[in-house]
C-alpha cells in the first residue's frame, strides 16, 4: 500500500499529532489502498461543493469492500469519526467532516456486473453516473435519476444524498432504483441489505450482530412511534431529508432496509457497493423552450406542460441565460433564442415513437398559445438542435457560481426546497419576497416538473451581518415551505446546511426516532456524525468565514486580469482570490467529454483534478509566509502533473485559470530552489530550434542514436521513447527572405503573420502555406520572425523572461506595422499568449493592449477570402470525397474557440467535416518530451484521441492545428496530422 508522508501544521495539538500517526501506521498495516495524512492532502478532502470546509484527520483510497471495513474498524479503534465520499460534489456538507475521509471513487468504481435481462446492474460506489449510462446504452437501459452532475456525480454519492433530478417527474429517486446494498455498518461488520418478507426478517432477528439488532430493534422503533411518521414526514413526495422511516411503515409486509439507507448521508452505514434498476432508455427526445417576459409567467406555464405527460420541465431565468453568453463553452445558445427572455421553460418528451412525440410537442404549443403563455416557442427535434440547450440546461449551477466576486458568492443553503407544482407560482413569489426584504438577489433555475427549485442567494460570508442574514431568510424559508407541505430538502440532502432545523421539521417525536436510528446502526458515533441529526448550527464551519486574511504577496502576473476580484497593488489576496474562486463543483472531475483536466482523467487522482490544485494553492497562499510556502515540494508534487492545457479557463464555469496559476507557483519555486537546466532548455526553444534548423541534417542525428537519447534521458530528463522533432533547414524566415514578390494585387493591406518558434523551424510548409493564402487573398504579408513571444518560458515559470520578450514582440509589432492592421499566425499556444497571457505579465502597457486586441485567428481571414470570392477552392482537389477529422488545440479551445478553423475545413468542396471530441492529446509542448511524465501523457492520448483516429480507415484526412497535437498523433497512431491552411492550400493551388 502507498502512504504520502508530510508535516502535519505546527499549531495541531501534540495529542492530535500522535493520533494521526497511529492511525496511519495502523491503517497501513491492515489496507490495501492508499493512505494519506499530509497537510495538503487534508486540504483538499476539507471542502465539497458547498459553503462548508472542515480539515480531517487524514484520508484513504480504499480498494475494496475489505479496506473499507478495515477503515471503519480502525477508525472505531481510535474514536475517529468515518466520512465516506463519493465526488465530493455534495451542496450541503455531507462529505466534510473532522474524521477519517474514505474516498471511493479512485478505485471503487467498477461496473461488476450488467444484467440486460433482468434491467439491473451491480456496481461499486464509486462508478459514476455517465459510466455506468455508457456501459447500459448498447443495450438500450439507463441508470433513471438524471442529475446535472451526472458526469462526476457516483452512485455512491447518489445513494448517500437520495439524488433526483430533472426527470425525476418520470423516474423518481435514486431510493426508487436501489434494490440490494452491500454496506459496512458501525462495527466493521459487512452486511448485504436487501427487501424480505417478515419471515426472513424474523429469522435475521436472531442474529447476535448488530445486523441483527436493527432486524429486532427498528421495526420496535416503526410500531412507537407509527403516528408521529404517519403525521410527521411533509407531504411532498419528494424527499431527501431525513431517516426513511416512513418506507418501512408501509404496510406491505416487506422490510427493506437497502431503501431505509438511501439518503441517509453515509450515517447509518457505508455503501460499498449497490444493486440498482435500470431503465429503458428512449431513443428519442424532443424539447420545447418556451420563452416568457418572466419567471412568474414560465411558472404558470407549467401545469400546461404537465398536462402532456412530458419526461422533464426544466426553469431557467435571465441571470443563468446572461452568464452563459459570457462563456465561449455556452455561447451558441444565445444564436437559437428569439429575442430577449427573461425565463425560459425546457419541456422534454422522450420515448421511441417519433410520431406520438412530435405529437405531444404540438399539443403543448397549442395549448401555450391558447392559454397565452409565453411569446415564443422554439422547437428541438433533432439532437444536434438540442445540444446548446442541454449543455447550458446542466450548467445552470456552474454558470451562477461563475458571477461570484471575490467571496460574494450564490450560496446552497435554501436551494432544495420543492413544493407541490400547483402552489409553486404563489410559492416563487412569496419567496422572492423573502429576498427582496432582506435585499438579496438570486438565480432561479431548477424543476418546475416536481416543483423544486434551485435559489442560490448572492452572500459574503465573511461578513458577519450576511451569516446573520443567511440564517434569517433559511428560517423564513423552512417556514414558508411548511406552509405548503413541501419539503426543505428535496434532492441534495440536509448535510450541515439544513440538519440542524430537522426537529422543527419532523417535530420532537419523529425526530427522537431518528436519533434512536442512528444510535441503533452507531451507538459510538462513528458514521458522519452531526448530519441529519444532532447537527451543529448552520452556521458553524463556514468555509470562507475561516479562511485567514492572505497575506502580502508581491506577483509577475496580474491576476485582476484573469478575473480573480480582490486584490492589491502589492498583490495581496490576489493570487488567492484566483484560486479560491473555485467552489469545487468538481466538473473538472469529469471524463468521456471536453478537455478539462487530462490529468484527473489519466489518473482519477483528486490533487491531479484543477479544484484539487487550486484547494492546494489556497493552503499556500493561505500561510503566515505565502512565499516560502509556494516553495513548497509537496504543492508543486500536486501542481506537477498540470499541463497547463488551459481547458480549465473556459470549462471550468467559475473560470479558474490553473495554467496561469501554475506559472507563478513555478516562478516563485525558482526563487528559493533555482531554475532546473530543463526549464531554461525548454525556455529558450525558439533559439534551440533556430540553431537546429541552422545545423540540418546534422543536428537529427542525436534523436536517432539510442546512446544519445540514454544520456539526454539521464542529464536533462527528456524521454528517450519520445520521437524529437525534426529540423528543416530551408526554414520558414530562410524561405520569405530568398522568394520572388508576390504578383497578386494587395486588396486588404497589410498582415502580419506570426513566426512561431516551433513550425517554422520543423514544419515550415504550414507557414508557407499560409503566407501564400493570404496573398492571393489580397494581403501584403509581413512576417514577424525575429522575436520570441514567450510562450515556453511562461510555460517553465520563467515569468520574467516571458515578461521581457512580451514586452519586445509587442513594442517590435506595435513600431513595425500599421495600426489596426491583423496579426495572424498558425501555432494557436503562440498567437494565443500574445492576447492572453501578454495581457497578465503587462496589463498597463499600451502596446500590448494594443497587439491583443488585434490578433486574428488565420481561419477568420480565409474563411472571409473565400466568403467573398477572393479565394476559389477546387472543386476536384484530391481532397473531394475525403472525410476529415479534426482535432482542435487545447488554448484555441480555451480561448476563442474552434468554429473559425471548422468554418474554413467546410468551405474546401466535397469534403465531410467531423470535429473530434478528445479532450487534450496529452502532448502539452514540452510536458509529453519530459521522461517522468511521459507515461502520463501517452495515457491521455490513449483515452480518446488515439482509439478515435485509429479507428478512422486509412483515406481519412487527419487535421489538427497544434504542433504539439500533431507531434502526439503520429507518436500515438502512426498518423500523419495535417494543418487546416495546408489542406486549403491544397485545395486552392491549381499549378
Amino acid at each position: 500500500m502507498t502512504i504520502t508522508r508530510g508535516e502535519r501544521p505546527a499549531h495541531e495539538s501534540a495529542e492530535n499529532q500522535e493520533l494521526a500517526r497511529t492511525l496511519q501506521r495502523d491503517l497501513a498495516r491492515d489496507l490495501d489502498g492508499e493512505v494519506q495524512f499530509d497537510d495538503y492532502t487534508r486540504q483538499l478532502f476539507a471542502r465539497d461543493a458547498s459553503m462548508y470546509a472542515i480539515t480531517p484527520l487524514g484520508v484513504v483510497f480504499p480498494r475494496n469492500a475489505d479496506d473499507v471495513a478495515a477503515a471503519v474498524a480502525a477508525a472505531a479503534a481510535h474514536q475517529v469519526s468515518v466520512v465516506p465520499r463519493g465526488a465530493g460534489t455534495s451542496l450541503a456538507g455531507q462529505t466534510v467532516g473532522p474524521g477519517l475521509v474514505l474516498d471511493l471513487s479512485r478505485y471503487m468504481n467498477n461496473i461488476v456486473e450488467l444484467d440486460a435481462g433482468s434491467g439491473t446492474a451491480l456496481v461499486e460506489a464509486g462508478v459514476v453516473q455517465d459510466q455506468l449510462n455508457r456501459a447500459a446504452s448498447p443495450w438500450g437501459l439507463m441508470f433513471g435519476p438524471d442529475t446535472s452532475t451526472s458526469n462526476r456525480a457516483t452512485i455512491g454519492g447518489m445513494i448517500g444524498n437520495n439524488s433526483a433530478g430533472s426527470g425525476s417527474v418520470r423516474h423518481g429517486m435514486t431510493i426508487d432504483h436501489v434494490r440490494e446494498l452491500d454496506v459496512v455498518l458501525s462495527d466493521a461488520s459487512r452486511v448485504l441489505l436487501d427487501r424480505v418478507d417478515e419471515a426472513t426478517r424474523a429469522d435475521r432477528a436472531t442474529r447476535p450482530t448488530l445486523e441483527g439488532a436493527l432486524y429486532r430493534e427498528l421495526p420496535e422503533i416503526v410500531r412507537a412511534n407509527y403516528a408521529a411518521i404517519a403525521d410527521g414526514f411533509p407531504a411532498h413526495w419528494r424527499r431527501a431529508c431525513g431517516y426513511r422511516l416512513d418506507r418501512l411503515a408501509r404496510e406491505d409486509s416487506v422490510f427493506d432496509l437497502a431503501k431505509f439507507v438511501v439518503g441517509s448521508e453515509g450515517t447509518l452505514a457505508v455503501a460499498t457497493s449497490a444493486l440498482v434498476d435500470l431503465v429503458p432508455k428512449p431513443s428519442r427526445t424532443v424539447i420545447a423552450v418556451g420563452h416568457f417576459t418572466s419567471v412568474a409567467g414560465a411558472i404558470d406555464a407549467t401545469q400546461d406542460a404537465l398536462a402532456c405527460d412530458p419526461a422533464a420541465v426544466e426553469l431557467m431565468d435571465r441571470t443563468i441565460l446572461d452568464l452563459s453568453r459570457r462563456k465561449i463553452e455556452y455561447a451558441s445558445l444565445g444564436d437559437l433564442l428569439n429575442g430577449d427572455p427573461e425565463a425560459l421553460l425546457f419541456v422534454s418528451f422522450s420515448g421511441d415513437d417519433e410520431a406520438e412525440l412530435l405529437g405531444q410537442l404540438k399539443r403543448l404549443t397549442g395549448m401555450w398559445s391558447r392559454n397565452g403563455h409565453g411569446y415564443h416557442t422554439l422547437r428541438a427535434v433533432t439532437p444536434a438542435q438540442q445540444a446548446s440547450l442541454l449543455k447550458v440546461r446542466k450548467a445552470g449551477l456552474g454558470l451562477l457560481m461563475a458571477a461570484s466576486e471575490g467571496t460574494r458568492r450564490p450560496l446552497a443553503f435554501v436551494e432544495d426546497t420543492a413544493v407541490d407544482p400547483l402552489h409553486l407560482t404563489e410559492y416563487t413569489r412569496r419567496f422572492k419576497e423573502v429576498l427582496d426584504r432582506h435585499e438579496m438577489t438570486a438565480g432561479f433555475y431548477g424543476h418546475c416538473s416536481v416543483g423544486c427549485l434551485h435559489i442560490r442567494p448572492y452572500l459574503d460570508l465573511t461578513d458577519p451581518a450576511d451569516v446573520v442574514k443567511m440564517r434569517s431568510v433559511a428560517v423564513e424559508i423552512k417556514d414558508l415551505v411548511a406552509e405548503y407541505g413541501g419539503v426543505n430538502s428535496s434532492e441534495h440532502g440536509d448535510g450541515l446546511a439544513r440538519s440542524e432545523f430537522n426537529r422543527e421539521i419532523f417535530g420532537d417525536a419523529l425526530y427522537d426516532a431518528m436519533r434512536q436510528v442512528k444510535r441503533l446502526f452507531d451507538p459510538d458515533n462513528v458514521l458522519n456524525p452531526g448530519k441529519i441529526v444532532d447537527a451543529p448550527s448552520m452556521t458553524d464551519n463556514l468555509r470562507d468565514a475561516a479562511l485567514p486574511p492572505a497575506e502580502p504577496l508581491r506577483t509577475r502576473l496580474s491576476f485582476e486580469v484573469i478575473g480573480a476580484g480582490a486584490g492589491s497593488a502589492d498583490g495581496t489576496g490576489a493570487m488567492r482570490a484566483a484560486a479560491d474562486r473555485c467552489m469545487n463543483i468538481g466538473l473538472c472531475r469529469k471524463s468521456g467529454s471536453g478537455t478539462m483536466c487530462p490529468s484527473y482523467m489519466a489518473t482519477r487522482k483528486e490533487e491531479d483534478s484543477t479544484r484539487g490544485r487550486a484547494a492546494a494553492l489556497v493552503k499556500a497562499l493561505s500561510e503566515p509566509d505565502p512565499r516560502a510556502a509556494l516553495g513548497d515540494e509537496r504543492l508543486h508534487e500536486v501542481l506537477d502533473l498540470c499541463l497547463m492545457c488551459k481547458a480549465c479557463k473556459s470549462e471550468c464555469p467559475l473560470g479558474v485559470d490553473m495554467a496561469t496559476l501554475k506559472s507563478e507557483a513555478l516562478s516563485h519555486h525558482h526563487d528559493i530552489h533555482g531554475v532546473p537546466l530543463r526549464s531554461r532548455l525548454f525556455g529558450s526553444i525558439r533559439f534551440l530550434n533556430r540553431l537546429g534548423s541552422a545545423t540540418a541534417p546534422l543536428s537529427n542525428l542525436p534523436g536517432r542514436i539510442p546512446l544519445v537519447r540514454r544520456l539526454m534521458d539521464r542529464t536533462v530528463g527528456i524521454a528517450p521513447a519520445r520521437p524529437l522533432p525534426v529540423f528543416v533547414r530551408q526554414n520558414l524566415t530562410r524561405w520569405f527572405r530568398r522568394r520572388k514578390n508576390t504578383t497578386h494585387p494587395i486588396t486588404q493591406g497589410t498582415v502580419t503573420y506570426l513566426a512561431d518558434s516551433f513550425t517554422t523551424f520543423t514544419e515550415p510548409d504550414i507557414g508557407r502555406a499560409a503566407v501564400q493564402l493570404l496573398e492571393r487573398a489580397g494581403w501584403d504579408v509581413r512576417l514577424e520572425s525575429g522575436v520570441c513571444c514567450g510562450r515556453s518560458s511562461l510555460s517553465k515559470g520563467l515569468v520574467d523572461d516571458a515578461k521581457n520578450k512580451a514586452r519586445h514582440l509587442a513594442d517590435t509589432l506595435s513600431k513595425a506595422t500599421e495600426a489596426g492592421s491583423p496579426v495572424v499566425g498558425c501555432e494557436p499556444s503562440c498567437l494565443m499568449t500574445l492576447r492572453d497571457e501578454h495581457l497578465s505579465l503587462l496589463p498597463d502597457d499600451p502596446a500590448v493592449k494594443d497587439i491583443a486586441g488585434r490578433v486574428r485567428q488565420v481561419e477568420e481571414l480565409l474563411v472571409e477570402a473565400i466568403d467573398d470570392g477572393r479565394l476559389r477552392p477546387r472543386e476536384d482537389s484530391w481532397l473531394a470525397g475525403r472525410t476529415l477529422v479534426y482535432h482542435g488545440h487545447c488554448h484555441q479551445k480555451a480561448e476563442v474557440g474552434t468554429a473559425a478553423t471548422v468554418a474554413l475545413l467546410n468551405r474546401i468542396p466535397g469534403v465531410s467535416v467531423v470535429e473530434l471530441d478528445a479532450g487534450c492529446c496529452g502532448m502539452a509542448g514540452s510536458f509529453g518530451f519530459e521522461s517522468e511524465h511521459y507515461d502520463v501523457s501517452m495515457t491521455v492520448g490513449e483515452d480518446r484521441l488515439f482509439p478515435a483516429i485509429t479507428a478512422e480507415p486509412a483515406e481519412t484526412v487527419v487535421v489538427a492545428t497544434g504542433v504539439s497535437c500533431r507531434q502526439q498523433i503520429f507518436h500515438g497512431t502512426a498518423r500523419d496530422a495535417w494543418h487546416p491552411v495546408q489542406l486549403l492550400w491544397e485545395a486552392v493551388a491549381s499549378e
